[in-house]
């Protein structure tokens, strides 16, 4: 695809939270935009890395040792298989960057698994 991507223009067609849409495909890698506050629930994924970068806010990274603040501007990779739970006390926009057909919870399952095929 030729054409730019915007970030603004594709978070102002959702307002659910918890809910990624994919706004591009790079070889296996879907990126997604998704919006968040409050917490999310404890999960990992065995088959691949998962990267967060955030666009707009501030969110944490809970691991099972310690929490990672991510701010505007910034990035973390969780390893695959690390157990985690993200988690923004206002709103947070953030691009996830993983493998495609990935599950938002995982194998947790539960309410805020939504299908990892929602494009926007």
């Amino acid at each position: 695809m030729k054409t730019p991507i915007n970030f603004t223009e594709k978070f102002s067609k959702f307002s659910e939270h918890w809910s990624p849409k994919i706004i591009a495909q790079m070889n296996d890698y879907h990126f997604k935009l998704v919006k968040f506050q409050g917490e999310f629930v404890w999960h990992d994924h065995k088959d691949t890395d998962e990267v967060f970068i955030v666009l707009d806010g501030e969110m944490t990274i809970h691991f099972r040792n310690d929490d990672v603040s991510v701010k505007k501007g910034e990035m973390i990779v969780i390893p695959k298989g690390e157990k985690h739970k993200t988690s923004a006390k206002n709103e947070c926009c953030a691009m996830l960057v993983e493998t495609a057909g990935t599950v938002n919870t995982g194998n947790a399952g539960g309410d805020k698994t939504v299908p990892a095929d929602a494009w926007i």
